[in-house]
Parts: structure tokens; C-alpha cells; sequence
């Protein structure tokens, strides 16, 4: 008898909804974008967004089961993103999967949204472990290691911001629309690295982040030039910004695959979908003919439900249901590795 998963995430901007087989078939995974909507606010506006899933949430899962060809009699579980991430955005998320399963009596299984990251590498080919995984979105840079199946153990984190946060922050700078990822990849592969700006922690014996630094000194830098009236390039500005963040990026990221057996690199989050960061990986493990270099489509490093679904097949196959009392947890982490 097949498994199938019904999933639902809803932690920031996108209302999801999936059906998933077997852990690794996706049979549907619809995604309801917010994106214009917060435009004109240059980021996400929580109360927004909220909004916006109490309209889509019910339309997504129609919409959902009917792309699968699935019935609900069919469904084997109800899964739904516990955290991280915006309160009232996963409450919405949550208060629909719960309404759900206790309508049609299917257990609920609560995901983490980072896992959910790391197990949309499940749609390339299976996981083998012990693996590392680079995480790298909005809210989080982490470098996860998991010794199996639902096992994660953070040995590297920012200590500040975030890539993706950086990225849009300097994104504002630069007068670029929201989300500004992607126009920062495009332009940095016009520019060049002129600006040379720092690669804070790159060579310190451990594998956290910083991006603070980076940030104000690429404001700086601006802000300098505008007093001046010195004009910069943009396409120059944007790869030397890009440069520095993929160079400590990678640099960390190897380290930590040499410093712990691992057989597969992962690599997750919205900003995976940086073309830039994706080929300097793909370079770098050459060094290491031993490991294997896993990144998710385009399609799947965004927020989707496809992927909550992936990682809810491992917690049901452990058993790991909540009852009617679940609850977000919008700071929901992995354990840190102890020094």
C-alpha cells in the first residue's frame, strides 16, 4: 500500500500544499506567491501575509488533492510546518492541517521547516549518510550534520545575519525590488570583484558565519561614494558583495566536509537557487572525489510543501504525531553541537 502524505507550509510568504508518495514522489505541490504583495513594502509584512494564507489555505488543498488524483480515503497522514518562522503565518498553516486531520482522522505530524529544506534533496536521489548540509535562506546559514535519517546537529551557524538577509539588505541599498537575490546573482555575473570587501571569519578555526560586517561595510562604501558624488557600479558592487559571501560560504562549508566524514554535501534554502554559490560548489568538491554534491531544483529551494512532506515521511516512520494541542514554535532550531 502506497503512502501519501498530504502536507502544508505556511511559514513566511507562500502558502503550500502537497501530496506526496512515498517520501519521494511529488504528486502535487501547489504554491500560492505573495511576492507582489509585499513588493511595495520592500520585505514581508507579517499581518499581510497572514491574511493572505486564511484566503489560500483551503483553495491550495483542493487544489492539491485534485492536481494528485488523490481522495482523501487514500491520505495515510496530515503534515504541516511546526517552525521556524512568522507566529501568525504557521498558526494559519497549523490551524488548517489540524482542522483537517481531525476531520478525516489521519495523524498529524509536525515538520521542522529547515528539515524540510534538506530532505527537498529527496527528489534528486536518496540521502546517505552521515551527510552535511548547508543551509542557507533569509533567516538561517547553518551547516547541519546528520548521522541518519531525522538526526540533525548544527556544528556551524551565523552569529548574525543570515546570507539571504544580507543579500536583501544590500538589495535595499541598491534601489533593487524585493526579493533582490536573484538580480544580485545576475548582476554579479556582469560585475566583477573591484570592491574586494572583507571575508569576515573565513580562516578562524571553526565553521560559524558572520554577515554583519560585510553589510555595513558595503553600506559604507555606498553611503562614502554618495557624499563624494562618486559614482559606482552596480554590477561591480553586487559581485564583490556576492564574491565575498560565496568565498566563506564555501571555504567553511569544505572545511566542515573534511573535519567530519561525511559521504554527501547538501545544499538548501531560498539562496541554493544562487547560481554563483552553485557553481563555486560544484568546483570546490572536485577536491573531494569522495563526496557527492546534492542541490535541489530551483523549484524546490523556495518555501513548498513538497518538501515538508519529504521530511514528514521520516517522522512517520518513527512514529512522531502530535496531538490536537500542537502549537507554533516561530524559533524552532536543531541542536547546536557542543564545544
Amino acid at each position: 500500500m502506497r503512502e501519501l502524505i498530504l502536507a502544508i507550509e505556511s511559514s513566511c510568504d507562500e502558502t503550500s500544499v502537497a501530496v506526496i508518495e512515498d517520501g519521494a514522489i511529488i504528486l502535487s505541490n501547489i504554491v500560492a506567491s505573495q511576492i507582489k504583495s509585499h513588493q511595495r513594502f520592500g520585505g514581508v509584512v507579517p499581518e499581510v501575509a497572514s491574511r493572505h494564507h486564511v484566503e489560500q489555505i483551503t483553495l491550495c488543498i483542493e487544489e492539491a488533492l485534485a492536481e494528485a488524483d488523490v481522495s482523501i480515503d487514500e491520505l495515510s497522514a496530515v503534515a504541516v510546518t511546526q517552525g521556524p518562522g512568522l507566529v501568525g503565518s504557521l498558526l494559519i498553516g497549523i490551524s488548517a492541517a489540524k482542522a483537517f486531520a481531525w476531520a478525516h482522522n489521519l495523524p498529524l505530524i509536525p515538520v521542522n521547516h529547515m528539515a524540510g529544506h534538506i530532505y527537498a534533496a529527496r527528489f534528486v536521489q536518496p540521502l546517505i549518510f552521515p551527510l552535511m548540509a548547508l543551509l542557507v535562506s533569509g533567516g538561517h546559514t547553518e551547516l547541519v550534520l546528520m548521522a541518519e535519517d531525522g538526526s540533525y546537529e548544527i556544528v556551524g551557524e551565523t552569529r548574525d545575519d543570515a546570507a539571504g538577509e544580507a543579500y536583501d539588505k544590500v538589495g535595499r541599498v541598491l534601489g533593487l525590488p524585493y526579493p533582490s537575490g536573484k538580480e544580485i546573482d545576475r548582476l554579479a555575473h556582469i560585475g566583477s570583484d573591484t570592491y574586494h570587501f572583507p571575508r569576515a571569519m573565513i580562516h578562524e578555526d571553526n565553521f560559524d558565519f558572520s554577515f554583519s560586517g560585510l553589510k555595513s561595510a558595503f553600506i559604507n562604501l555606498v553611503h562614502n561614494a554618495e557624499q563624494r558624488g562618486e559614482e559606482l557600479s552596480t554590477e561591480n558592487l553586487a559581485a564583490s558583495f556576492q564574491a565575498s559571501v560565496i568565498d566563506v560560504l564555501v571555504s567553511k562549508t569544505l572545511r566542515a566536509c573534511q573535519e567530519y566524514p561525511v559521504k554527501q554535501l547538501v545544499v538548501a534554502g531560498g539562496v541554493a537557487a544562487n547560481q554563483g554559490l552553485r557553481q563555486a560548489l560544484e568546483e570546490a568538491v572536485e577536491q573531494l572525489p569522495d563526496l557527492t554534491l546534492v542541490i535541489p531544483p530551483l523549484r524546490l529551494c523556495g518555501d513548498n510543501a513538497a518538501m515538508i512532506g519529504a521530511a514528514a515521511h521520516v517522522e512517520l516512520a518513527k512514529n512522531h504525531f502530535a496531538d490536537m494541542s500542537l502549537n507554533a514554535v516561530p524559533s524552532l532550531a536543531f541542536p547546536t553541537k557542543k564545544v
